[in-house]
């Protein structure tokens, strides 16, 4: 996920994969109902709160630290 922005209704999140090679970004309403649920799968450190600076990264580069848990 790149970026939450707006809040309550209007929420939305953008998200990015690579698809045949291509870094492609899309953005959802988080209230929409072609959405059925958010999962969390990992949780990752970031000192910023939009993640742009991955686009730029790739393979390996472009996974963040991972949060401890305990």
């Amino acid at each position: 996920m790149l970026r939450l922005t707006g809040g309550g209704i209007t929420r939305s999140v953008t998200v990015r994969r690579i698809a045949s090679g291509v870094g492609v970004e899309r953005t959802f309403k988080v209230n929409s109902p072609r959405i059925e649920r958010i999962e969390v799968v990992r949780h990752g450190v970031a000192r910023r709160a939009k993640l742009y600076f991955l686009r730029k990264r790739v393979g390996k580069a472009a996974t963040l630290r991972e949060r401890r848990t305990s």
